[in-house]
């Protein structure tokens, strides 16, 4: 068996494995681990795989993922999330749909200081859906509405896909970071004016409300001032080249633990849970990480990747026709499998591929997330219809019907990020002048 045949089955035998519910981690170190054993040696393997999970696990750059999942789950814990939406409808509730975009501008401005979907679907399933139900608005579009908005902390910095891109790939992760900002406006944009043309088309997903809520404009700006601070220190020193990605992120997570003590919403209890959350979430992306270099190691010593660059550069067909059809195995995928499994299996099967028709890998990262976005929400899967639908109790046929007019904003996003690269690189390029 050559060793290109070889990759190819171990690329089948890790999804058969998938298929039968191996978690996604021990799925790619099986497979790099037989793999590598078959093509090499099996001592060799087991030699190469020991010191590589060591050198791997002890890379200081993990340090970046502990600190800004912890600064996400101290101030999803101290309450923060409600405090935006609150202030944002202070502004909007005037405008028809403004709650609906009121959840879609505080799912951006969470994510910004939480870098989690799942954490914002959950915050704004609890908080925004019960405000949007209360007015009367439609099931499906207060679902479908809040799901897509979630999966803006998936794009917005820091989120922890975008930095286990860059630990994966060995891309500087402030770079993945700062490009995501734009892509990351312009899919908040589309949001907005999709719930408000949405609701144009048809009042009755969204009636006007009668009453101005209770608290004023004042107040409601005083609210959400640790939005400003911590993003600002944390993110605007990376982006001005004061902090290191880890930098950033330790000082995040300290001025997030400043504000829940000082604000006094950050008990003990709270505090427990914000830590044990960050410890599991943590390992899980260590070990994805450890993983997904085990499987890169064996796809290289298969010379799968490399052969597949080759292929694809010699191909008699446009490189965007290439990426075209890279970017619909991650859509389909996308509706299939978990996000950041398809991020792990797929980087290091399609970066040499990239790299090989001379596209930028910071933008193939941002790009290729936010394929994965409407994965996030699509069926089968869809994992934050799932969590939208589990907090809200609405059906999730409902939930699916109201969310396939925001999938279809964030297609045409992707599509206009794949066309238009500068809007991915542009913030780079301003900030390398």
């Amino acid at each position: 068996m050559t060793p290109e045949l070889m990759g190819t089955v171990g690329i089948l035998g890790m999804l058969l494995l998938l298929v039968l519910r191996v978690p996604v981690a021990l799925a790619l170190m099986a497979a790099a681990l037989l793999g590598y054993g078959w093509i090499v040696n099996p001592d060799a393997a087991l030699a190469r795989f020991g010191q590589d999970a060591f050198r791997e696990g002890a890379n200081s750059a993990l340090i970046i993922v502990p600190m800004f999942v912890l600064m996400g789950m101290v101030l999803a814990n101290a309450g923060l999330g409600a405090d935006v939406f609150r202030t944002l409808d202070r502004f909007m509730w005037r405008l028809r749909g403004g709650l609906a975009i009121a959840t879609v501008g505080a799912s951006a401005i969470f994510g910004a200081v939480n870098g989690s979907a799942i954490a914002g679907a959950t915050t704004m399933s609890l908080v925004a859906v019960p405000e949007m139900r209360a007015t009367g608005y439609q099931r499906g579009f207060s679902g479908g509405v809040t799901a897509a908005g979630s999966t803006l902390g998936m794009l917005i910095p820091p989120s922890s896909l975008l930095v286990l891109y860059g630990l994966i790939t060995e891309v500087p992760i402030g770079d993945v970071l700062i490009a995501a900002v734009v892509p990351g406006l312009i899919v908040t944009v589309a949001l907005m004016a999709t719930a408000y043309a949405l609701v144009r088309r048809n009042p009755e997903l969204a009636p006007r409300i009668a009453q101005k809520p209770e608290i004023s404009k004042r107040l409601a700006l005083l609210q959400v001032w640790p939005v400003p601070v911590i993003f600002g220190i944390s993110m605007g020193g990376l982006y001005a080249g004061y902090f290191a990605a880890s930098e950033a992120g330790a000082v995040g997570a300290f001025l997030a633990l400043a504000y829940g003590v000082l604000s006094r919403r950050l008990n003990w209890s709270t505090f427990a849970g914000a830590l044990s959350r960050t410890v599991r979430i943590s390992a899980m992306v260590f070990l994805l990480v450890i993983s997904g270099k085990m499987f890169g190691y064996f796809l290289a010593v298969s010379h799968l990747p490399a052969t597949l660059g080759k292929w694809a550069g010699d191909l008699d067909m446009a490189p965007i026709v290439i990426l075209l059809l890279l970017f619909l195995i991650y859509f389909v995928l996308g509706a299939l499998m978990d996000e950041t499994a398809i991020l792990v299996i797929m980087t290091p099967i399609a970066l040499p591929i990239i790299l090989a028709l001379g596209y930028d890998p910071v933008w193939f990262g941002v790009v290729s997330i936010m394929m994965l976005l409407t994965g996030l929400i699509m069926p089968p899967v869809g994992v934050l219809v799932f969590v939208v639908a589990g907090v809200t109790k609405i059906p999730l046929t409902e939930i699916y019907r109201g969310i396939f007019p925001f999938a279809a904003a964030q297609s045409a996003c992707v599509l206009l990020v794949f066309l238009v690269p500068s809007l991915a690189t542009f913030a780079l390029q301003f900030m390398g002048d």
